[in-house]
C-alpha cells in the first residue's frame, strides 16, 4: 500500500471548496452551511498540525544534523529575537540579548580563554549582589539547646557585582542582516567573545582598582586604606636543569610552601589549587624546561605539584603569576544590554553599538597571588644543540 503523506492540506482544501460552494449558492441552507463551516474548520485544525508537526520533525532532524556537525541551533526566543534585529535593521534601543544567547557567550568565553575557565570566572545572569560564606567560621559548637543566634554571622559578606561597567563596541554590517539569524547571532556572540575577552583578562591581571573603575587585577596589592599598587617580586624561577630535577621541585617548593598561608599567616589547602601564568613567549621557555620524553617516545610537559600552567598576554614578559584557585572573584552579571552609539564615526554600510554587561574581580587577599621573575636561559652549543 503506497503511504500518501498529507502535507499540501489537501483535505482542508476539500472542504473549502464545499463550503465555498453553499456559499455562492442561490439558495442557500443554513444548516448545511453551518456544517459545511464546521467541517472546513476542523479540516484546518487537523491538516494544520499535521503540516506544523511534520515541518517540526524535519526542523528537528535538520537541527540535529547541524548541531552534530558543529553548527550553531538557535532557540525559538534567539531566532524570534534575532528575527526582530533583521526586521528593524539593527538593535533596539536597551535591548537585552536572550539569556540562552548570553550563556553561550559565557561559554565561549571560558572554553576560548582557558585562564578565565582557570580563574573561575562566574556568570550570575541577572544577579548582581550574591552572599559569600567563609567555611572556616559557619559553624558554632555550643549546648544542645543553647543560643545560636549570631554566633556565625561573620561567616557571611555580601558581594556586589554591578559596580563596574564592560563596554564592548560592536560594529554590525548592513550586509550581515541579510544573512539570517542564525549568522547575526553568531556574528554578536563573536564580536563579545573577542571584545570581553581582552578586557576581563586585562582587568583580572593588571586592573588599577575602583578608582580607576577597574577590577583589582592579581597582580596589584590593595593596602589598608585601599590604594592598589603594583605586587613586588617574590623572587625568581629559573626552572634550571638537574639530574632529578631538584631545583625545579626546590623552586615550586617555595611558591607553594608562600601561598599555603593567607595574608594574616593563616595555613589553606593549596595542592592542586595552585595556577601559573606566563605570557605566551614565556610559555615556550617554561614548557622547553618541564618537557620530558616518556619510554614510548612522547613528549610530555609537567610541572612538580600538579600546578596548572595557563598563559595571558596580559602577563609582562619575564614575569610569572602564581594564584590559588577559588580565591579570586570574577564574574559577569547583569544581562548584555545594547545601545546605538551616539558619536559621529565615519563607518560606511555600518552600525556601530555599544553592548554594556555588568563585571568585577578581586581578591580575597593580598596573598592570593604572588609575583616571581623568570630567568629562564639557554645555552647553544656550537653544533647547534641546546644545553643546561
Amino acid at each position: 500500500m503506497t503511504m500518501e503523506l498529507k502535507g499540501k492540506m489537501d483535505n482542508f482544501k476539500a472542504k473549502k471548496e464545499a463550503y465555498m460552494d453553499l456559499v455562492k449558492a442561490e439558495e442557500q441552507d443554513a444548516e448545511k452551511l453551518s456544517n459545511a463551516w464546521e467541517e472546513m474548520q476542523n479540516a484546518l485544525a487537523e491538516d494544520l498540525t499535521e503540516k506544523i508537526t511534520a515541518e517540526v520533525r524535519t526542523q528537528q532532524m535538520d537541527d540535529h544534523i547541524l548541531s552534530a556537525r558543529g553548527q550553531n541551533v538557535l532557540t525559538s526566543e534567539e531566532k524570534k529575537f534575532f528575527n526582530e534585529v533583521i526586521i528593524s535593521e539593527g538593535f533596539d534601543e536597551d535591548s537585552i540579548l536572550p539569556v540562552t544567547t548570553q550563556e553561550r557567550v559565557f561559554e565561549d568565553l571560558v572554553e576560548a580563554h582557558p585562564l578565565l575557565e582557570a580563574i573561575g570566572l562566574q556568570d550570575l545572569g541577572a544577579v548582581t549582589r550574591f552572599i559569600k560564606s567563609d567555611p572556616t567560621k559557619a559553624y558554632a559548637w555550643g549546648k544542645l539547646f543553647g543560643e545560636i543566634k549570631g554566633q556565625i554571622s561573620s561567616a557571611f559578606t555580601e558581594e556586589e557585582i554591578g559596580q563596574l561597567k564592560l563596554t564592548a563596541f560592536a560594529v554590525m554590517p548592513k550586509d550581515m542582516l541579510a544573512l539570517g539569524p542564525v549568522w547575526v547571532e553568531r556574528y554578536v556572540r563573536t564580536v563579545l567573545v573577542e571584545s570581553y575577552s581582552v578586557g576581563l583578562e586585562y582587568g583580572f591581571v593588571n586592573g588599577r582598582g575602583p578608582s580607576q573603575n577597574e577590577p583589582i587585577g592579581l597582580m596589584k596589592n590593595v593596602s589598608e586604606n585601599g590604594a592598589v599598587t603594583d605586587k613586588e617580586s617574590s623572587g625568581t624561577l629559573t626552572f634550571a636543569p638537574s639530574e632529578k630535577g631538584e631545583v625545579v621541585a626546590g623552586e615550586l617548593h617555595d611558591v607553594i610552601k608562600a601561598l599555603s598561608t593567607d595574608a594574616k599567616d593563616k595555613a589553606r589547602k593549596v595542592m592542586n589549587k595552585i595556577v601559573m601564568i606566563v605570557n605566551p613567549i614565556d610559555a615556550i621557555s617554561v614548557q622547553a624546561r618541564n618537557t620530558i620524553q616518556t619510554p614510548n617516545g612522547q613528549w610530555v610537559m609537567s610541572l612538580p605539584y600538579n600546578i596548572k600552567p595557563t598563559e595571558s598576554e596580559e602577563v609582562p614578559v619575564g614575569k610569572a603569576v602564581f594564584f590559588v584557585k577559588g580565591k579570586y572573584l570574577a564574574a559577569l552579571a547583569g544581562g548584555y544590554k545594547t545601545n546605538k552609539y551616539d558619536q559621529t564615526l565615519a563607518i560606511e554600510d555600518a552600525i556601530l553599538y555599544t553592548i554594556k554587561q555588568f563585571a568585577n574581580g578581586k581578591p580575597e587577599d593580598n596573598k592570593t597571588a604572588l609575583v616571581y621573575d623568570l630567568n629562564i636561559t639557554f645555552n647553544t652549543s656550537g653544533s647547534g644543540g641546546v644545553e643546561g
